[in-house]
């Protein structure tokens, strides 16, 4: 086994593989940009060197200066993680060529499966199926018209290298095609530096099923059973789960023997993973093999009880695989969900910034987490917003939902905006609980996973409740440091001689201001939350917890207070509030108004389409900004006329920046 081992990687995924290598003895090197002097992989590895700036182009994508680390530092091995160089093949001969391990299959292989479509042609001819498609070297665009209407509608767009869903598109009808390709290409060219694409019959209400395999140098190939992956929003897997709650023991097994065909077919080593397509009749086809660790991997963990990264480690040192085919166990069922810094209500937006509340639920032998960062830890703009991976495990797949939902509920996240509260109506959607949802289920039906219009009333009694309860609490503090405790002048809880009066209060949801009118004290209090009475008894705050009767009925609630901040949790959902004064003056004109197209966050500028004196309608697309692996089309909000374009193609620009103005109507 290796003495040391570098991990050309960062934030979870750096962090994962430093777990795995300290339970066995084996000394850590970790590289970093400066953008990550203070990160979790930094302070947890035996030893750290910055090699560039905070882009990856300047740190780490930077091969040569990540093998140079390698050299000084005696690392026998490099860990990719996944990501960066993790599907590089130059990077891994070149390690290999260096005299250092590739923790991965070799530069052959990946090179087998580095283009999409060689990958399909190359499975085709091993009796692997695949769907019908192009996948010809001839990208000229009349060429690809052509084909994709020889192929038919509708169709998928796929960028030949990389993964990660950037650089798809779908196509419904031949007259979008050629917009469609030229994004896809754009996208493709931005993320790998190659525009290449492939075209393939798209597959109607589709399942994401994939295979994890494992190869060593010894010919040994098996698969570690499946994980579905069906839960997705634009190509982004957000919910996965093994075993497929899909798949029969019949599909099962002959998928399996289909990954390992897969497998054996480009001669692979190491872990890797076989992605197939699956139609509602059955049908399954080859996607792809990414060569490398999953996102994922953690639920394939749980139910084999394997650690993965080891397995990697011991395959890399030359080691066989530790067991058989038919020794490979598959025990209860597990789910993996990713929080992001990202806001959902604003089309999931990646956000940035400190993370000054992060909690999350204890690890214990249900519940896992694997995360990059800690309270007071900043998400950059550089890298993916994600925070971490929540994975639960349990006996069977309803315990193991109850599970992924009372772990949601225990997580609270102040700084940027986060997904919990859109992982918590997806955990309880009968989609996902029903097992019927399917890889498009989620675009076509998103406005289901946003929060209601409504505010749930008993939540908002509740907050108000916590609030009359701390007005009260230092109420007592302050009577009991002043000359007369005991007189009830000194305690400001609403006393009025001979009743209880009347308070008032203040709470915002979002840019909705809740009012509240209360009678009472001591935990009993008759409410009106805006329009509706309520009646609230026995109400007692313990720590996070409340308990209370609400119109006669017992509650419990899970509660984060903080002087601008309320959080209110029933076990199903969550209400979020601000406590304001009783009278706020609200500024007007604030934001961008109709007459200025600004970027919503951080990013460089990748096309501008319109110039000083252009038309432009409401809804035209104006420019499109790159941020955090992503293309975000920005829009005019009205029609009328560009008065000015003040960024270009290639600038930087920072959020709010003034991209488009138009003229004053």
């Amino acid at each position: 086994m290796f003495d040391t081992v570098l991990i050309a990687n960062r934030g979870e995924i750096a962090c994962r593989v430093i777990r795995s290598c300290r339970a066995l003895g084996i000394r850590t090197v970790v590289v970093y940009s400066e953008a990550d002097a203070d990160a979790q992989h930094v302070r947890q590895a035996d030893e750290a060197h910055c090699i560039g700036g905070p882009r990856p182009a300047d740190s780490y994508l930077r091969g040569e200066a990540i093998i140079e680390v390698a050299r000084r530092t005696g690392a026998q091995a490099i860990h990719p993680g996944y990501g960066f160089l993790s599907e590089n093949a130059d990077f891994a001969e070149a390690v290999e060529d260096a005299g250092i391990v590739f923790i991965g299959p070799k530069a052959a292989s990946m090179r087998k499966m580095g283009s999409k479509a060689g990958a399909k042609e190359l499975m085709q001819a091993a009796g692997v199926p695949v769907v019908p498609g192009y996948t010809g070297e001839d990208q000229a665009p009349a060429r690809l018209q052509a084909e994709a209407d020889r192929i038919g509608y509708p169709l998928m767009i796929k960028a030949a290298h990389g993964g990660g869903g950037k650089g798809m598109r779908i196509v419904r009808a031949s007259a979008g095609f050629a917009a469609a390709l030229e994004s896809c290409q754009r996208e493709a060219r931005n993320a790998f530096g190659r525009d290449r694409v492939l075209l393939e019959r798209y597959v109607e209400s589709p399942r994401h099923i994939e295979i994890q395999i494992f190869g060593d140098a010894h010919g040994r190939m098996v698969h570690l059973n499946e994980r579905e992956c069906s839960a997705q929003r634009r190509y982004q897997k957000v919910l996965e789960e093994s075993p497929s709650p899909f798949l029969t023991p019949a599909l099962r097994h002959a998928m399996g023997e289909a990954a390992v065909l897969a497998g054996r077919a480009i001669d692979y080593v190491n872990a890797g993973t076989v992605e197939f397509i699956v139609a509602p009749d059955g049908g399954f086809y080859f996607m792809e093999i990414n060569t490398r660790l999953q996102v994922e991997h953690p639920v394939t963990e749980l139910v084999t009880g394997l650690d993965l990264v080891a397995w990697q480690l011991a395959i890399a040192a030359g080691e066989p695989l530790p067991l058989a085919q038919e020794a490979i166990a598959q025990r209860g069922h597990a789910i993996e969900v990713r929080l992001y810094a990202e806001d959902p209500e604003a089309g999931f937006l990646p956000g940035s910034g400190r993370l000054e509340r992060l909690r999350l639920p204890a690890p214990d032998a249900h519940v896992r987490i694997d995360s990059g960062v800690v309270e007071g830890d900043t998400v950059t703009i550089f890298y993916d917003p994600m925070i971490a991976k929540l994975i639960v495990h349990d006996a069977d797949r309803p315990r193991a939902l109850a599970r992924l939902r009372a772990a949601l509920a225990a997580c609270d996240i102040v700084g940027p905006k986060s997904n919990i509260g859109f992982l918590e109506r997806l955990a309880r959607h009968p989609a996902v609980v029903g097992a019927t949802i399917d890889t498009g289920y989620l675009d076509r039906h998103l406005d289901e996973f946003m929060p209601a219009a409504d505010i749930d009333a008993d939540l908002a009694a509740a907050a108000a409740v916590v609030r009359l309860l701390e007005q009260e609490r230092l109420a007592q503090r302050v009577a009991a440091a002043s000359n007369e405790p005991d007189s009830p002048w000194a305690t400001a809880d609403g006393w009025r001689l001979g009743h209880r009066g009347g308070r008032s209060l203040a709470l915002l949801h979002g840019e909705r201001r809740i009012a509240v009118r209360a009678h009472g004290a001591a935990g009993t209090y008759r409410l009106t939350v805006e329009d509706r009475e309520t009646t609230v008894e026995g109400a007692r705050l313990d720590g996070d917890a409340l308990s209370l009767r609400i119109d006669g009925v017992g509650r419990r609630m899970r509660v984060a207070a903080e002087p601008h901040r309320l959080v209110v949790h029933d076990g199903r959902r969550r209400l979020q509030v601000e406590p304001v004064p009783l009278y706020r003056h609200e500024e007007a004109g604030a934001g961008a108004g109709d007459d200025r197209v600004v970027a919503p966050m951080p990013g460089r500028v990748v096309v501008v389409r319109v110039a000083p004196g252009d038309a432009v309608a409401a809804g035209d697309e104006v420019a499109v900004i790159e941020a955090m692996k992503m293309e975000l089309s920005l829009k005019a909000s009205r029609a009328g006329t560009v008065a000015e374009v003040r960024a270009g193609v290639g600038d930087f620009v920072e959020a709010d920046a003034v991209l488009v103005a138009l003229e004053a109507e």
